[in-house]
């Protein structure tokens, strides 16, 4: 089994949203899957044209010539494809928009309809199980909601969001041991999401568990 984080932060592998993919891929080799974590940053994608080229004139091809070729590989040769990046203006960031923009050749001009809902049919089967990994430095849950609508396209097997994202990189006590008992739960969801296809309610529990109080979060991050 092959597990894919397809990573949207401009920072790289300095970013939070890094350690949470990290820790879901370390749980993923554990459980024996073949893992890969690709920081979209690296790559020259050249955004969408608008052209429908891979649609109509090299159907599952695009016209354009950078590292979108590669990249599309390593999407359809996953099994489980993670879509991990941090909260900006609301949604994801540009450039793993820009990539879920540039998966445009998997899709064929046929329109399909799934309980009143209309999409392009898929120009291959899907079988991959998709994962969402997000952070935001704001407390609150609702700051995710438009990435919640965003991906329930796609029809993820599971989401893990986490709210009071500063902490994942701070050097206090404090915070590092609630970060590393939660980052334990995140690691048992790659193990599991390998193992069986889905999360226990334990997991999913551990997941769900807040890291401050928003009062002693916004005290903390000074603000």
């Amino acid at each position: 089994m092959k597990v894919t984080v397809f990573n949207g932060s401009p920072a790289g592998k300095n970013s939070a949203t890094n350690i949470i993919a990290s820790s879901f891929l370390k749980g993923a080799s554990q459980a024996g899957a073949e893992t890969k974590n690709i920081y979209l940053k690296e790559y020259h994608m050249i955004q969408c044209q608008g052209c429908f080229s891979c649609w109509f004139t090299t159907p599952g091809k695009c016209r354009l010539s950078d590292d979108m070729e590669k990249l599309l590989k390593y999407y359809q040769e996953s099994d489980i494809v993670c879509f991990a990046t941090p909260v900006y203006t609301w949604n994801m960031t540009a450039l793993l928009k820009n990539f879920v923009d540039r998966l445009a050749p998997l899709k064929c001009p046929h329109i399909v309809e799934k309980q009143g809902h209309f999409d392009l049919e898929n120009e291959q089967t899907k079988t991959q199980k998709f994962v969402v990994l997000s952070n935001c430095g704001f407390p609150g849950e609702n700051n995710f909601d438009i990435m919640k609508a965003v991906f329930s396209c796609c029809n993820p097997s599971l989401e893990i969001y986490r709210n009071c994202g500063k902490l994942l990189k701070s050097k206090s006590s404090i915070a590092e041991k609630k970060v590393n008992n939660w980052l334990q739960s995140v690691e048992q969801a790659g193990k599991e999401m390998v193992l069986q296809g889905n999360i226990t309610n334990d997991t999913k529990i551990a997941l769900n568990m807040p890291l401050m109080s928003v009062e002693e979060y916004i005290s903390f991050i000074g603000m």
